[in-house]
């Protein structure tokens, strides 16, 4: 109390000899600071000159220095009776900084010797978190006051914020991580509440978690910025829940956008059985739904964009259901009925529930409080062409999509006329009239045609589309121009644009250019994505009779879907559809094969694929009807009639089995023509296109004394004319 008294009654000497350190380190001049008190850190034992980077020169150093460095000086001075040649630098770096000296500051900053201070800094840390423990009197260095340590520390600050404004980021990261590094050594168990009160101290450590991760992603460097946001948000830095949350999604949205791919996190203390994020995507998701549960706890206000990135995390994850789930939660205050209902209905579309989806938008277009929902208009009418049952109702959407924009937006406009003639292909395909038939055809290329007029860019979803309509009315020279253009457009990333192009070649009979187009394809594709190209490849290679070719291709093509599924990579679930679709093309693949093998007369053979098929879904229309193959390949006209009977039970519009069953009927005899003609009209009506069903009506009708030459003419003449322009798949 004695030395405090006496330096309180010097207080007057205090002001001044801070002004003579001043003084000192702009002219370069060696001075004692205080001659009573011996420091081998004193001022007086070093000197500095920066005469380069003051204007004026030490008799202005005294205006130089304002009220608030001053004020610090007299707190350190009496706080451990001398203010060491660090501290003066500290001090006057953050003058020169906050006047805008860069440069200047980041000279002074430079003289300060980090490393001799390191050790002081991190014992007086150390002791602060145990006040209650006795110094021992054999310290080999007397710690320095906490007020000291902040100022040391806020200079280190200063000089990353000083190599960031001349865009040095590296240099700035790794001086700023010198702060952390210093405080996450003298205290690994965290900061603890003791620290609360020095704001000071407090305000700098915040300061500095926040900027590290920042300076690497501007040096370029994702993985030391992803290190940096886990280090913030692990270690118990004592942060306040404002920028705790801010580090949270700005660490989020880094994982999501940066490109960097991130090993999991080796947390030090993980309790058995918890959950460990694999990869960037699910810490991602772990993060935001974090910062969303703090929002339902009222921890922190609502941001919008947190259940943007959400949204996209899990979306690209296959998660779909679970965006709905988090939608669901929010009070209607945060997000708006139209909104909501948007997105679940996007959430549940993306999930297969189509009809989930088209009720939500019902409820919603239905509403007389909703006027502008194009959008919403859009997404009903995409859903309703999807879905047979809803094809008038589609199409009423898409009208009044068309009649909301007004040619407002071209785009809009052009995405709504593409949608409506895809509506419009949809509804030709039921109509049982001719005349009916072929003027909704011409109305829906019309409609396409107009759509792509409208396009400011070439839009790859309309131009299939025109192209598949074109294809399926036999235009198949104006279908490959647009399977050309739409190929140019995807920069042949598409396998769907190959199948097309490979479909139409084939309907003109151009099987070598087709296998020629798929191989490119094959070359080009993923080992994941080869597998209708491949099953393709096969239909082209028995449409040429190369049987023995076809079954190796088949081979190959089981075997890429085996490895496909006993890989257990990250991506296998980004689309839970997909997982459905492979075992559907598996279980065709095998059917294929079942009737390759028959056509071959290996009996065996073709049984063991059937089983197999058998396994994968013993209900499958297609397998009863190879099944049915197989049994009139080997002479068993009974046993293939029930195999048909049963694909029929199934699916009763199996066409392929509705003509087998016409025809093994007609071969026995004993059932009324009628019966056998109802059938293959049936077939006719299901799929006009189909060679055979004419073919086989024609022989009805050739057959039948009651009906006449004309009639059994047609048919075999529409027979032909579609056999020549057949494709070895559906086009659709």
């Amino acid at each position: 109390m004695a030395i405090k008294d006496w330096i309180n009654k010097r207080g007057f000497s205090v002001r001044e000899r801070f002004q003579k350190m001043m003084k000192c380190i702009w002219s370069g001049q060696q001075i004692r600071v205080d001659d009573t008190i011996a420091s081998s850190e004193s001022l007086a034992t070093r000197d500095y000159s920066v005469s380069g980077y003051s204007s004026r020169p030490g008799e202005m150093a005294e205006t130089k220095v304002d009220n608030s460095n001053i004020e610090e000086a007299e707190s350190s001075l009496r706080e451990s009776g001398y203010l060491n040649y660090e501290e003066a630098r500290a001090l006057l770096g953050r003058l020169e900084y906050q006047k805008g000296n860069i440069e200047a500051a980041l000279h002074v900053f430079e003289g300060i010797d980090v490393a001799a201070v390191t050790s002081k800094m991190k014992v007086s840390l150390a002791r602060r978190c145990e006040q209650n423990r006795r110094r021992s009197q054999s310290d080999a260095a007397p710690a320095m006051s906490m007020h000291a340590v902040s100022l040391l520390l806020e200079a280190i600050f200063l000089k990353a914020k000083s190599l960031q404004h001349l865009g040095r980021f590296g240099e700035a990261a790794q001086s700023c991580k010198v702060i952390l590094d210093n405080v996450e050594s003298a205290l690994p168990e965290g900061l603890s509440d003791n620290y609360s009160t020095d704001c000071k101290l407090q305000e700098i450590l915040n300061k500095a978690v926040e900027l590290l991760p920042e300076l690497w992603k501007l040096a370029g460097d994702p993985q030391e910025a992803i290190l940096s946001y886990r280090r913030a948000l692990l270690y118990y830095w004592n942060l306040d829940m404002g920028t705790k949350s801010k580090l949270e999604k700005e660490f989020a949205v880094l994982l999501l956008y940066s490109g960097a791919d991130a090993s999991p996190p080796n947390l030090r203390s993980q309790m058995e059985g918890s959950f460990v994020p694999r990869n960037n995507i699910e810490e991602a998701i772990l993060l935001l739904l974090v910062l969303l549960r703090k929002f339902f706890l009222k921890r922190i206000g609502w941001d919008p964009s947190i259940l943007d990135h959400l949204a996209f995390a899990l979306s690209v994850s296959g998660e779909l259901r679970a965006i709905a789930h988090q939608v669901e939660e929010l009070h209607p205050e945060i997000m708006n009925r139209k909104e909501r209902y948007s997105t679940l209905a996007l959430c549940y579309y993306g999930e297969g529930e189509d009809i989930v989806a088209l009720n939500l938008l019902r409820n919603l277009l239905n509403s007389r409080d909703n006027p502008d929902c194009i959008l919403e208009l859009l997404l009903a009418s995409k859903i309703c062409g999807e879905n047979m049952s809803c094809i008038e109702e589609g199409i009423s959407w898409a009208r009044k999509a068309l009649s909301g924009l007004n040619g407002r937006c071209g785009q809009m406009v052009s995405k709504a006329n593409c949608l409506l003639g895809v509506l419009l292909s949809s509804q030709s395909r039921l109509v049982s009239s001719d005349s009916e038939r072929i003027l909704k055809q011409s109305e829906t290329i019309e409609v396409l045609e107009t759509a792509e007029k409208m396009m400011t860019e070439r839009d790859p979803y309309i131009v299939f589309h025109l192209c598949l309509e074109n294809a399926e009315q036999r235009k198949l020279d104006v279908a490959l121009y647009y399977a050309k253009q739409l190929l140019k457009l995807e920069a042949g990333s598409s396998v769907k644009g190959y199948v097309l192009l490979a479909r139409i070649l084939s309907a003109q009979k151009q099987f070598v250019d087709a296998e020629t187009v798929i191989n490119a394809a094959l070359d080009q594709s993923g080992k994941w994505d080869q597998g209708e190209l491949l099953r393709t490849k096969a239909k082209l290679q028995i449409a040429q009779n190369q049987l023995k070719n076809a079954v190796e291709t088949y081979t190959h093509l089981l075997a890429v879907l085996q490895v496909q599924y006993k890989s257990s990579g990250a991506g296998k679930k980004l689309l839970k559809t997909k997982g459905k679709w492979d075992r559907s093309l598996e279980m065709e693949t095998w059917h294929d094969l079942a009737n390759v093998y028959t056509s071959l007369s290996q009996w065996r053979d073709a049984e063991v694929c059937l089983s197999k098929s058998k396994a994968i879904s013993p209900f499958s229309a297609s397998r009863w009807y190879s099944t049915g193959l197989l049994n009139e390949a080997k002479g068993f006209h009974q046993e293939a009639l029930r195999s048909y009977r049963k694909a029929l039970d199934v699916e009763p519009t199996h066409v392929p089995s509705l003509i087998s069953t016409a025809c093994i009927l007609r071969q026995l005899g004993g059932q009324s023509m009628p019966i056998v003609r109802s059938f293959l009209t049936d077939a006719v009506r299901l799929d006009r296109t189909n060679p055979a069903a004419w073919y086989n009506l024609g022989l009805l009708y050739k057959a039948d004394a009651s009906a006449s030459a004309l009639e059994a003419a047609e048919c075999f003449e529409a027979a032909a004319l579609l056999e020549e322009s057949a494709p070895i798949e559906p086009f659709r």
